[in-house]
Protein backbone atom coordinates (compact mmCIF):
# COMPACT_ATOMS: atom_id res chain seq x y z
CA UNK A 1 0.00 0.00 0.00
CA UNK A 2 1.32 3.52 -0.73
CA UNK A 3 1.60 6.39 1.31
CA UNK A 4 -0.69 8.03 -1.17
CA UNK A 5 -3.73 5.11 -0.57
CA UNK A 6 -3.03 4.91 3.07
CA UNK A 7 -3.58 8.66 3.22
CA UNK A 8 -6.95 8.81 1.24
CA UNK A 9 -8.23 5.09 3.25
CA UNK A 10 -7.58 7.45 6.61
CA UNK A 11 -9.71 10.48 5.38
CA UNK A 12 -12.17 8.45 3.59
CA UNK A 13 -12.91 6.50 7.26
CA UNK A 14 -13.39 9.87 9.36
CA UNK A 15 -15.77 11.34 6.46
CA UNK A 16 -17.86 8.26 6.50
CA UNK A 17 -17.95 8.63 10.13
CA UNK A 18 -18.85 12.17 10.27
CA UNK A 19 -21.81 11.30 7.83
CA UNK A 20 -22.66 8.82 10.04
CA UNK A 21 -22.78 10.53 13.03
CA UNK A 22 -24.54 13.26 11.14
CA UNK A 23 -27.11 10.88 10.80
CA UNK A 24 -27.68 9.33 14.26
CA UNK A 25 -30.38 10.44 17.03
CA UNK A 26 -29.07 13.06 19.43
CA UNK A 27 -28.87 12.55 22.61
CA UNK A 28 -26.40 12.41 26.15
CA UNK A 29 -24.85 9.36 25.24
CA UNK A 30 -24.90 9.91 21.80
CA UNK A 31 -23.63 12.78 21.53
CA UNK A 32 -20.79 12.03 24.03
CA UNK A 33 -19.88 9.31 21.70
CA UNK A 34 -20.44 11.50 18.57
CA UNK A 35 -17.84 14.44 19.78
CA UNK A 36 -14.80 11.49 20.45
CA UNK A 37 -15.34 9.56 17.61
CA UNK A 38 -15.63 12.46 15.77
CA UNK A 39 -12.10 13.45 16.91
CA UNK A 40 -10.59 10.02 16.92
CA UNK A 41 -11.62 9.21 13.48
CA UNK A 42 -10.31 12.65 12.20
CA UNK A 43 -6.93 12.37 14.28
CA UNK A 44 -6.31 8.98 12.12
CA UNK A 45 -5.85 10.55 9.05
CA UNK A 46 -4.28 13.85 10.53
CA UNK A 47 -1.40 11.85 12.91
CA UNK A 48 -0.70 9.67 9.57
CA UNK A 49 -0.04 12.22 7.35
CA UNK A 50 2.34 13.97 10.17
CA UNK A 51 4.42 10.34 10.14
CA UNK A 52 4.51 10.83 6.16
CA UNK A 53 6.56 14.09 7.38
CA UNK A 54 8.79 12.41 9.82
CA UNK A 55 11.91 13.57 10.55
CA UNK A 56 13.87 10.36 11.69
CA UNK A 57 12.95 6.68 11.96
CA UNK A 58 11.91 7.17 15.70
CA UNK A 59 9.24 10.06 15.27
CA UNK A 60 7.81 8.00 12.50
CA UNK A 61 7.12 4.59 15.06
CA UNK A 62 5.88 7.44 17.41
CA UNK A 63 3.93 9.43 15.06
CA UNK A 64 2.90 5.69 13.62
CA UNK A 65 1.93 4.71 16.84
CA UNK A 66 -0.29 7.50 17.64
CA UNK A 67 -2.66 6.68 14.72
CA UNK A 68 -2.80 2.90 15.60
CA UNK A 69 -4.18 4.72 19.20
CA UNK A 70 -6.45 6.78 17.51
CA UNK A 71 -7.96 4.18 15.01
CA UNK A 72 -8.40 1.76 18.22
CA UNK A 73 -10.09 4.92 19.75
CA UNK A 74 -12.57 5.36 16.93
CA UNK A 75 -13.15 1.54 16.99
CA UNK A 76 -14.02 1.62 20.56
CA UNK A 77 -16.40 4.52 19.59
CA UNK A 78 -18.16 2.74 16.96
CA UNK A 79 -18.84 0.10 19.40
CA UNK A 80 -20.16 1.83 21.76
CA UNK A 81 -22.26 3.25 19.97
CA UNK A 82 -23.71 0.37 17.98
CA UNK A 83 -24.51 -0.25 21.23
CA UNK A 84 -27.43 2.07 20.87
CA UNK A 85 -28.35 2.68 17.38
CA UNK A 86 -29.06 -1.30 16.20
CA UNK A 87 -30.14 1.02 13.03
CA UNK A 88 -26.94 1.76 11.94
CA UNK A 89 -24.87 -1.21 12.87
CA UNK A 90 -24.56 -2.78 9.61
CA UNK A 91 -22.88 0.91 8.47
CA UNK A 92 -20.86 1.71 11.59
CA UNK A 93 -19.74 -2.45 10.94
CA UNK A 94 -18.43 -1.58 7.80
CA UNK A 95 -16.54 1.86 9.02
CA UNK A 96 -15.27 -0.21 11.79
CA UNK A 97 -13.48 -3.19 9.56
CA UNK A 98 -12.00 -0.34 7.23
CA UNK A 99 -10.66 0.81 10.59
CA UNK A 100 -9.63 -2.81 11.55
CA UNK A 101 -7.60 -2.98 8.28
CA UNK A 102 -5.99 0.47 8.80
CA UNK A 103 -5.11 -1.20 12.23
CA UNK A 104 -3.10 -3.86 10.75
CA UNK A 105 -1.40 -1.95 8.32
CA UNK A 106 -0.02 0.54 10.69
CA UNK A 107 0.65 -2.17 13.79
CA UNK A 108 2.58 -4.03 10.73
CA UNK A 109 4.54 -1.07 9.51
CA UNK A 110 5.68 -0.16 13.15
CA UNK A 111 7.12 -3.56 13.23
CA UNK A 112 8.85 -3.46 10.04
CA UNK A 113 10.63 -0.16 10.73
CA UNK A 114 11.38 -1.40 14.14
CA UNK A 115 12.90 -4.57 12.98
CA UNK A 116 14.77 -2.16 10.28
CA UNK A 117 16.09 0.05 12.61
CA UNK A 118 16.89 -2.73 14.80
CA UNK A 119 19.60 -4.47 12.23
CA UNK A 120 20.91 -0.57 11.28
CA UNK A 121 18.89 -1.01 7.33
CA UNK A 122 18.09 2.70 6.78
CA UNK A 123 14.60 3.76 6.50
CA UNK A 124 13.82 4.08 2.89
CA UNK A 125 10.05 3.96 2.50
CA UNK A 126 7.70 4.76 4.97
CA UNK A 127 4.73 1.95 4.16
Amino acid sequence: MTEKELKTRTKNVAISVARLCQRLPSGKVNNTYIDQVLRSSASMGANYRAACRAKSSRDFIYKLQVVEEETDETMYFLELLAEFNEKYKTDMRLIYKEAETILKIIVASVKTVQKKMATGSNRESKI
